[in-house]
């Protein structure tokens, strides 16, 4: 299947300025049964995403983080799917930080293919397509090639980390880095522009130890697996989708897939 960049494009642009209308107003902000927050925007995003996947051929299911989730038994059956958050990093957009997200993927038996990361307050769109190993940045009306920087005979390490979801488990995981790489420097940043760091060449790694969901980082995924990064469980394996439980487990996200990070990076169970 080719990647239809332009009109995804266009979705993920029609999405983000659904998203601007609500941020420029006193919008209210409501909790779902898990207590993580909702507003206006989010919705908004889903139904123009929802709308403008419709009309893409061919025509496949959609299974978005605001939408009524499928039963497994009839999910499991889909081998090719858009799955969709659409506005990732709520409580960023709640603080009006600008460091949120709209994002679309591609998943093709298990694996997230291709990908949209749309950043409204920032005019940026990270596009990936993992079968032709293509990854771009669009910004100001000019677009650039995404490659994830390499590591090797550096010993110098920038991690990205969640602005809002830290824990004690992730400290010690980053006192243990600091060992091997005494030039260690931290950027916090929030929603999947964690991961669009690492395929622009501006970070290294990315250690989640909290819980995600499938949608929260499948788009970015994409993005960053095209510009020769990887995200990977703490066993090694890719990250594999649409599975019965949409939590994903923790995982290790690098900018070079090619380096040998198994010899290098603090083991966690």
């Amino acid at each position: 299947m080719n990647f239809p960049s332009p009109a995804l494009a266009e979705i993920v642009d029609a999405a983000g300025q659904a998203i601007l209308d609500v941020y420029g107003s006193d919008f209210e902000v409501r909790h779902k049964s898990d207590q993580s927050p909702l507003t206006q925007a989010d919705l908004a995003a889903h139904r123009v995403i929802e709308a403008g996947l419709a009309g893409l051929h061919p025509r496949l299911p959609v299974f978005s983080e605001e939408s009524e989730p499928p039963p497994y038994a009839e999910r499991r059956r889909w081998r090719r799917y858009w799955l969709v958050d659409p506005l990732d990093g709520t409580r960023e957009f709640i603080n009006r930080n600008g460091e949120f997200t709209v994002n679309i993927a591609l998943i093709e038996d298990g694996r997230a293919r291709l990908g949209a990361v749309g950043a409204p307050c920032l005019d940026q769109l990270f596009m990936g397509d993992m079968a032709n190993g293509w990854a771009e940045k669009r910004e100001d009306g000019q677009s650039k090639p995404l490659s994830g920087r390499p590591m090797a005979g550096r010993r110098s390490l920038t991690v990205v980390a969640s602005r809002s979801h830290g824990n004690e488990r992730l400290q010690r995981y980053l006192a243990a880095l600091a060992k091997t790489f005494p030039e260690l420097e931290r950027r916090p940043m929030g929603s999947s522009l964690k991961l669009c760091l690492l395929a622009e060449g501006l970070a290294d790694l990315y250690p989640r130890l909290s819980p995600t969901s499938e949608w929260d980082i499948a788009a970015a995924d994409a993005v960053l697996s095209a510009a020769g990064g990887a995200v990977r469980q703490l066993n090694g394996k890719p990250l594999a989708y649409n599975k019965a439980d949409v939590l994903n487990p923790d995982f290790i996200a690098v900018a070079d897939a090619g380096f040998a990070w198994h010899e290098k990076l603090p083991k966690l169970g």
